[in-house]
């Protein structure tokens, strides 16, 4: 068993603003019709998971972190007609990251003991 990382409360308001700053960003490169911006993205994800990383099993979340990732796959399916596959993969991760506090893309290859 891993043990429980402790962050202190601004370090994760921090990275929470960090969620949101590169979730707005994100959104502003989608602007840009003729290129996906999957390096925006990309960004957006590390944040992500820095952040859900540094909160651990933290039963609070920011609410803005919630709502940046929130909903995040039904929105990328219907802003554009093409999207990566590999966006809505990464964006089904996160949601599941964030609420249900595992990555159901790694059932079955857990290490032993888990």
């Amino acid at each position: 068993m891993q043990p429980k990382k402790v962050t202190s409360n601004s370090e994760k308001d921090r990275l929470a603003k960090e969620v949101v700053k590169l979730r707005i960003s994100f959104e502003d490169a989608l602007s840009n019709i003729r290129k996906y911006p999957v390096a925006e993205f990309t960004a957006f994800v590390a944040g992500a998971r820095r952040y859900i990383d540094a909160t651990g099993r933290d039963p609070l979340v920011h609410r803005e972190v919630a709502s940046a990732i929130h909903g995040l796959v039904d929105f990328l399916s219907v802003e554009r007609k093409r999207v990566p596959g590999t966006v809505l993969y990464e964006a089904d991760r996160l949601q599941c990251l964030l609420f249900a506090g595992y990555d159901h893309y790694f059932d079955g290859d857990e290490p032993p003991g888990l």
